[in-house]
């Protein structure tokens, strides 16, 4: 695949990443390096007679599946100088183990910087589940290398 740069996104583009299923020990680890084991996270007993019926995965381990899902596209890798931001994200379902999860990324924006060397580019980010139900959504910018003057588009 040819690399991406600034001038290749523009609004309303759409990317579809492959799937994830995201497994009990996804969310075991995540609670012990984040060292956040709340019991609707970590305590199956509890969990079970609380409000979803089971323990379900960290809200921020969800938007690191959308993160890393993204990256394997390929689309930005190249290109990436910085993440900018993450605003509005919302988590609208529980993430469960076994859910299989894949990221959708639509272009809202592009814009130049200032400085006229580099791009932001506004991305929605949805977490999709295997019914194709919301699960997270948001706004994640990227400021992205304009393409040198000895390349040419993606193909």
């Amino acid at each position: 695949m040819d690399p991406y740069y600034f001038e290749d996104f523009f609004p309303g583009q759409v990317f579809l990443s492959q799937g994830r299923t995201v497994t009990e020990t996804d969310i075991v680890t995540f609670a012990a390096w984040s060292w956040d084991t709340n019991p609707v996270h970590t305590d199956a007993e509890s969990a079970h007679l609380g409000r979803f019926g089971q323990r379900i995965a960290h809200g921020v381990l969800g938007l690191s599946v959308a993160m890393g899902l993204t990256s394997r596209l390929g689309v930005f890798e190249s290109c990436s100088v910085a993440l900018l931001e993450v605003e509005s994200w919302t988590f609208v379902r529980p993430l469960c183990a076994g859910d299989t999860v894949r990221c959708r990324v639509e272009i809202l924006a592009t814009r130049l910087t200032s400085r006229g060397d580099t791009g932001v580019v506004s991305r929605r980010f949805t977490l999709l589940d295997q019914r194709d139900q919301v699960i997270q959504e948001g706004r994640i910018g990227l400021l992205v290398t304009l393409r040198p003057a000895d390349r040419t588009g993606p193909a």
